[in-house]
């Protein structure tokens, strides 16, 4: 832990500058850079683990290797003027209006970021409260299952934002919808596969992970969980849509509505009713609304959108 605690100042670092990146719209260049970083982490990791036999603990080392040569790329690229404008590698600049517009458009993912981890541990309490240590142990598996076949969606929400931003920003607001649309429908068809086995087959699934966890209960649940997988896309999508688009407040409303207004509410009250089943069923009924809402939100922004399209076409004509 305190060896991995070391890395974080290069990956911060690493990452804003590739979105910087991004932002120019030179996402061959960005992923180039962060595929050097991952090769590296790999390396590292291999000779450290087995070449040295250092063992696990050691070899966060390869990790904070990787995120030192992840934030050298990104260092060598806008010191040496590839970028499409000019840059001090480490200069220190402050300006008001550009901060303040960052903390409204970032406070959605922060957000994003703060209420899962207050998910978890809303949704640890009444496993722990109501059932068994199989329940947790159980539960803990489905939440690495879950957040694994989520991995795609993640990586074309990172894609999608410099896609809309670009397209809004030169006023291609269709484009910006198309967009939308192609990135929800790519991430739902690289998840289908692996929730279609999911859904057939969870013995298998969960079977990668411990057979003591399998029973008829437990693979309900694991159903029931992986049930709405398919249609997260359009949550995840969104909050990286409004962002992009320069609303956060929107993204932000959706954060913060799914976790205090719907789940610790459904949290503290469902298991007390129908013991460890209301984390399950709660968190299906809970997903289910906030895509419902999420997708009334969008739609309305996609006219507001069309509106803004068909005045620049008018005021050309």
């Amino acid at each position: 832990m305190r060896i991995t605690i070391i890395g974080p100042f290069f990956w911060i670092y690493g990452l804003a500058g590739n979105m910087i990146v991004r932002a120019e719209g030179k996402m061959k260049s960005a992923a180039v850079m962060m595929g050097l970083g991952l090769i590296v982490n790999v390396i590292a990791n291999y000779i450290l683990m087995v070449v040295f036999d250092f063992g696990v603990k050691e070899a966060a080392w390869g990790t904070n290797i990787g995120m030192f040569v992840y934030t050298l790329t990104n260092w060598i690229y806008f010191s040496k003027g590839f970028s499409s404008f000019k840059t001090k590698v480490f200069a220190i600049y402050r300006d008001k209006d550009i901060i303040t517009q960052t903390i409204g458009l970032g406070i959605s993912s922060l957000i994003m970021s703060v209420m899962t981890v207050i998910q978890g541990v809303v949704v640890l309490n009444p496993i722990s409260k109501y059932g068994t240590v199989s329940d947790l142990a159980f539960y803990g598996s489905t939440f690495r299952v879950f957040n694994f076949l989520l991995t795609p969606i993640f990586g074309l929400m990172r894609a999608l934002q410099p896609v809309v931003g670009i397209n809004y920003g030169a006023k291609q607001y269709e484009r910006a919808i198309d967009s939308f649309k192609i990135f929800a429908v790519a991430s739902t068809s690289l998840t289908l596969p692996f929730w279609l086995v999911s859904m057939i087959s969870p013995e298998s699934v969960l079977g990668l992970i411990s057979d003591k966890i399998i029973n008829p209960t437990n693979l309900v649940y694991f159903r029931l969980n992986m049930s709405i997988l398919l249609i997260l896309s359009i949550i995840f999508m969104a909050m990286t849509f409004f962002p992009s688009i320069n609303k956060g407040k929107p993204a932000a409303i959706i954060g913060i509505a799914r976790q205090l207004i719907f789940y610790i509410p459904a949290m503290i009250v469902l298991p007390k009713m129908i013991g460890v089943a209301g984390v399950y069923y709660g968190g299906v009924v809970i997903d289910s609304i906030i895509v419902l809402w999420t997708a009334i939100m969008v739609k309305k922004e996609f006219n507001i959108l069309r509106r803004k399209d068909e005045k620049s076409r008018l005021k050309v004509a």
